[in-house]
């Protein structure tokens, strides 16, 4: 069965329609984002020790429903690799709950490496695409040395920079997000049903 272009342009139909009809929660959700980030931004050790717990708390509620789920399915093959992925779990969780800041540090190297991970990987990828991006590779480039930057910074600042860096970067991540949000919605307000 293929898709035709009448079928594409009726499902577009669709989502512009239930975008214009749900256009107030998107704005309501795009708000609230730039809430948040915005004060992560003005508080980012506060930010970061609320992500933090809350990966605490995933890992945690995770690992223990896993640790149910490998016992309840204990003549599965791989039970010993689910135990002990939820034992992993359970015990990364409570570590993080119990000393948020540690964890801060920890999490904070983590995001070091993906930068660099992520920095490295996304010029070359620039400069593999050079030829057929022409003018548009150098923007590649310059994000991919961003990254790396990015992580050297962090890195040199350990560990005071894992007091704000996670706070920091989600309250950006999340201003970008609510603005988007906000955007997408105004002009979900306008567009015809």
């Amino acid at each position: 069965m293929s898709t035709t272009p009448n079928d594409i342009a009726g499902f577009q139909r669709a989502a512009a329609a239930k975008l214009h009809e749900h256009w107030v929660l998107f704005l309501i959700e795009g708000v609230v984002l730039l809430v948040l980030g915005a004060t992560a931004i003005v508080l980012p050790p506060l930010a970061t020790v609320a992500v933090t717990i809350l990966i605490g708390w995933l890992l945690l509620v995770s690992g223990v429903i896993g640790l149910f789920t490998s016992f309840w399915m204990r003549e599965a093959p791989g039970f010993w690799w689910s135990l002990l992925s939820a034992v992993v779990a359970i015990v990364v969780g409570a570590m993080l709950l119990g000393a948020p800041l540690i964890g801060a540090v920890s999490l904070t190297i983590v995001l070091v490496g993906f930068f660099i991970i992520e920095g490295a990987v996304t010029i070359m990828f620039a400069l593999d695409h050079k030829r057929e991006l022409s003018g548009q590779w150098g923007w590649m480039l310059v994000s991919g040395l961003i990254d790396l930057v990015l992580g050297f910074m962090i890195f040199a600042g350990l560990p005071s920079t894992a007091a704000w860096a996670i706070g920091l970067l989600v309250g950006i991540n999340m201003v970008f997000g609510g603005a988007a949000l906000i955007s997408m919605a105004l002009a979900a307000r306008k567009a015809a049903a």
